[in-house]
């Protein structure tokens, strides 16, 4: 059985690769004129428009610098659908995992203070933290994890999150996951780069949510960017997340909670203080002519790390992660660095930074991802670039994320059993079933239903469990972990005695831990 893609921001190498494509223009030399921009910048009232009309969002807010000021900032749309309260540049919105991008700007101001390192081992700091195949755990470093080369799975640990578990939890129970060997392969992880940031809080002999006020949004006066959930949450003029129902996008009554995985998801900001972190980096670390970050400790983040998007003959350009930073390398063009961010409870973020013309543009929307962001983000990057849009970008992104978004599990969408095959008493089921890194799964009966209960001792999350046949349950899921309409399958295995002996999680298995055993 195949596992979504849990978070939808691990689509970030299909993203590159699309973005890598282009009408073949090229560039003679690296320089663009001044006027691109200018010229560029004029159009995206109407793209914005185009942008919202054609996607349905209900929101977006768009910033641009050019030469370290901001040109452009504008707000489209509402902040809650149904509502007359409009998005405005001073929004705040959640920003998902371009909190990538932001917090490594965080390690590279302690790169240049000297406290650490791309390259101190996360043991140095947290000799807690092992993995269980790793060879030599000591030898792997805050620059591998943002990397996402440390050789844990895909999304570790996001799970845990899901079910309640806190970040220290989280990052302890990675150590009971199958790893790949180190540096061998690419798989994005928020909390292996959660864990490389709070290597550099402590070695900052603080937590990673003040060290990121203290170096990084005070010092640009980012005064409404926060990595705290509640900090969010208190400001009145923030957008709603919304997702789509039969096509249409509606109010979640749920709003995410990132602070687990904070610095790989959790910043909050507007397009007006993301304007002054763009320029910031676009500027090697100086803000009005004045070293904030040291230009050598930010450089290796915005250099490739990993070759995530090999170049093809139909897409001529290389695809890399930096430290928090995807890289797009044309073999004709200007190098270009960026990252989206998306949370399936509604939210959706890109940004898109283009040295060679000394600008960079934010959007930043309340809805599910379906492309919105990245459609505009690259529009302006054409025209810029070539002085015209080089393809329908929304297009080509939307059908990128209706596959990654499409629902999770082998039984989903379909109608349950006509006959089934009649399960054994509930009694055969009931019990308490564990593995290292789940913990406890405990299955009671309740009303004539059987409830899976998993999670944090005395907060577990309580999962009602509906028969298909035999001995497989289902429960629907529609949250972080997999899109609206997905449906997870239990397998109990029985025992010779009539008992199951354990029960197998389909959403849970492709990490290796999804069997729990009866205890």
């Amino acid at each position: 059985m195949s596992i979504p893609r849990l978070r939808i921001l691990s689509i970030m190498i299909a993203l590159v690769s699309l973005s890598a494509c282009n009408d073949g223009s090229s560039v003679a030399d690296t320089t663009i004129p001044a006027e691109n921009v200018t010229r560029a910048v004029a159009q995206l009232d109407g793209l914005a428009a185009e942008i919202m009309h054609r996607s349905g969002i209900p929101g977006m807010a768009v910033a641009v610098v050019h030469q370290g000021k901001t040109v452009y900032a504008k707000g489209f749309g509402v902040r809650q659908a149904g509502t007359d309260a409009a998005i405005d540049p001073n929004t705040v919105f959640q920003l998902a995992s371009i909190s990538k991008s932001v917090g490594a700007t965080v390690v590279a101001s302690q790169v240049g203070k000297g406290l650490i390192t791309w390259d101190t081992p996360i043991t140095s700091q947290l000799p807690w933290f092992v993995l269980e195949n790793s060879d030599a755990p000591q030898a792997v470093t805050i620059g591998d994890l943002y990397a996402h080369r440390s050789g844990l799975p895909e999304h570790a640990g996001d799970d845990l999150e899901d079910l309640g578990f806190q970040r220290r939890q989280v990052l302890e129970r990675l150590g009971h996951l199958p790893t790949k060997p180190l540096r061998s392969s690419y798989a994005y992880t928020n909390f292996g780069l959660t864990a490389a940031a709070e290597a550099v809080a402590h070695a900052a002999a603080t937590d990673w949510e003040s060290l990121s006020q203290r170096e990084i949004y005070q010092p640009l006066g980012m005064h409404s960017t926060s990595s705290r959930y509640l900090d969010f949450m208190a400001h009145e003029n923030r957008a709603r997340p919304h997702i789509q129902i039969d096509g249409a996008f509606v109010l979640n009554p749920q709003q995410r909670q990132p602070d687990a995985q904070s610095p790989a998801g959790g910043v909050s900001s507007s397009v007006l203080d993301m304007a002054r972190w763009m320029a910031m980096v676009l500027h090697q670390g100086k803000v009005n002519g004045q070293p904030l970050i040291p230009a050598d400790a930010l450089a290796p983040a915005l250099s490739p790390q990993y070759l995530t998007a090999p170049a093809t003959e139909e897409n001529p350009s290389t695809g890399y992660y930096g430290y928090g930073f995807n890289i797009t390398v044309p073999t004709a063009g200007h190098i270009r660095y960026g990252h989206s961010g998306g949370f399936n409870m509604g939210a959706a973020t890109n940004f898109s930074l283009l040295p060679d013309a000394d600008t960079g543009i934010i959007v930043l929307t309340n809805a599910l991802p379906v492309g919105a962001a990245e459609a505009l983000g690259m529009m302006y990057m054409d025209l810029v670039q070539y002085g015209k849009i080089t393809r329908d970008w929304l297009t080509g992104y939307q059908a990128i994320f209706a596959q990654e978004l499409a629902p999770f599990g082998q039984l989903a969408g379909q109608n349950f059993p006509a006959a089934p095959t009649p399960p054994l008493s509930f009694n055969a089921y009931v019990g308490t079933y564990a593995n290292d890194y789940y913990g406890q799964a405990t299955i009671t009966e309740k009303a004539g239903q059987l409830i899976m209960s998993m999670g944090p001792i005395g907060t577990e999350k309580n999962i009602p469990l509906q028969h298909w046949s035999g001995n497989v349950f289902v429960f629907d899921v529609g949250d972080e972990m997999a899109s609206a309409g997905s449906r997870s399958a239990v397998s109990f295995a029985i025992s010779p005695s009539g008992i199951s002996n354990s029960l197998s999680i389909e959403l849970y298995e492709k990490n290796g831990r999804g069997t729990l055993m009866r205890q």
